[in-house]
């Protein structure tokens, strides 16, 4: 073999081996990146079992708090950056991204109303609600819009305050737990905004988190918990169901100092024809706004000059049909906020042109507004109520055993 004859072959076999090198460089780079997929799919696959497995421990029938126990020392289970939710955005049959879209709380005064004459002549606190009342919607710092997922019959929504946790634990366990009832599904939110107690908010807002790990059942958002802010409780909750609740049938709201029995609500819906606007309560007609100074529930005449209120239903607790709860949240939008939140209701159903209905069964005041009454602790009454107002925990607790008990009442009063 000449030197010709060899460089050819030299240069054959070298040409061989870098076809063989760039082949191999190429299919390890495509190993690479084909498998990193699998990998991160294993490990998510890993961390939802993880998931499962503590979710199956805090449901638990021994109510231990197994699972838990690394929420002091580790980032809380539901922090969130504001404007963000705990999961994905779930994309619904429209293909409209659902998701909480307000990510700023930065919000000023409106100064201009400040060299106004009326404007000088209210209290502190009015003042302080007309100058911040544009602010309309605030960040979320705890979200569930898992809870509106598939078909939800009735939705219980009850507004609370960050301290109350004993009156959201009573719930829990008696009229507010969440069940299958005659094939129907029950779910239940509790609606807060942020702790008034400036000294002590941190550490309530821990143990709100904390109850929000365990339960998975609260709604908050970033604006002050007041009496003036009840309004704002309820414009993001319209919103909130608005934007995740898209086949939610019925809505109950009230408050966390109630009796409420599901059963009369479930046999109300059965037995009634019911229209596409119900919205049904204690509702009170012509009530005349309260210009008393020392009231709770006084308004300037600044604020509303009319002579009477629209008709609404008292805060304790009404029910409402999921259609209208989401064209609510557009009347809201339309209104400037109003001090008093069952008010403020009444007049969204006013600009939709809704009257809410007035049902017995519904009792804001008590049973009687007498509170010494006996009437006011006789099970027999509140087995044929579907919301009764103003219980304590303990007294909620006791009422509750009372009226699930082996009950005997002489006459069942008609009034579903």
């Amino acid at each position: 073999m000449n030197n010709r004859d060899r460089w050819r072959v030299y240069k054959r076999v070298s040409v061989m081996f870098f076809l063989a090198a760039v082949a191999l460089t190429v299919v390890q780079r495509g190993s690479i990146i084909v498998g990193a997929p699998f990998e991160l799919e294993r490990q998510a696959r890993m961390q939802a079992s993880q998931g499962e497995d503590a979710g199956a421990a805090l449901e638990d029938k021994s109510g231990s708090y197994q699972g838990v126990k690394g929420f002091w020392k580790a980032v809380p289970h539901q922090q969130i950056k504001p404007g963000t939710t705990t999961q994905a955005p779930r994309i619904t049959e429209d293909n409209q991204a659902r998701v909480w879209d307000v990510t700023s709380s930065n919000c000023s005064a409106n100064l201009n109303l400040s060299s106004q004459e009326w404007f000088k002549g209210l209290e502190d606190n009015f003042k302080q609600f007309m100058l911040y009342r544009h602010c309309r919607y605030f960040p979320m710092q705890l979200n569930h819009p898992e809870k509106c997922s598939g078909e939800i019959f009735l939705l219980m929504v009850i507004k609370s305050v960050a301290t109350q946790h004993d009156r959201r634990e009573v719930i829990r366990k008696t009229w507010g737990m969440e069940r299958v009832l005659n094939g129907k599904r029950v779910k239940t939110l509790f609606l807060l905004g942020k702790p008034s107690n400036e000294a002590e908010r941190a550490n309530h807002q821990k143990l709100v988190e904390y109850e929000d790990y365990i339960y998975k059942d609260i709604l908050q958002w970033d604006f002050l918990d007041s009496f003036f802010n009840l309004t704002l409780k309820e414009t993001h909750f319209l919103k909130w169901f608005h934007t995740f609740c898209p086949s939610v049938r019925y809505v109950f709201k009230g408050d966390d100092d109630v009796f409420v029995s599901v059963e009369n609500i479930f046999e109300f819906l059965e037995t009634s024809n019911h229209h596409r606007n119900l919205f049904v309560g204690d509702v009170i007609f012509k009530a005349k706004p309260i210009r008393k100074k020392e009231n709770k529930y006084h308004i300037p005449l600044a604020l509303y000059n009319k002579t009477h209120y629209p008709p609404y239903a008292g805060g304790g607790g009404f029910l409402m049909d999921g259609s209208l709860v989401r064209r609510l949240h557009w009347a809201a939008d339309s209104l400037e906020l109003y001090p008093i939140d069952d008010v403020f209701l009444g007049m969204c159903l006013e600009v939709l042109q809704v009257t809410p209905v007035k049902h017995n069964a519904f009792k804001t005041f008590g049973l009687v507004k007498n509170k010494s009454s006996k009437m006011n602790r006789e099970p027999c009454f509140f087995k044929n109520m579907i919301v009764v107002h103003k219980l304590l925990p303990s007294d909620l607790m006791h009422m509750w055993n009372l009226v699930n008990s082996d009950l005997i009442c002489s006459q069942k009063v008609e009034i579903l």
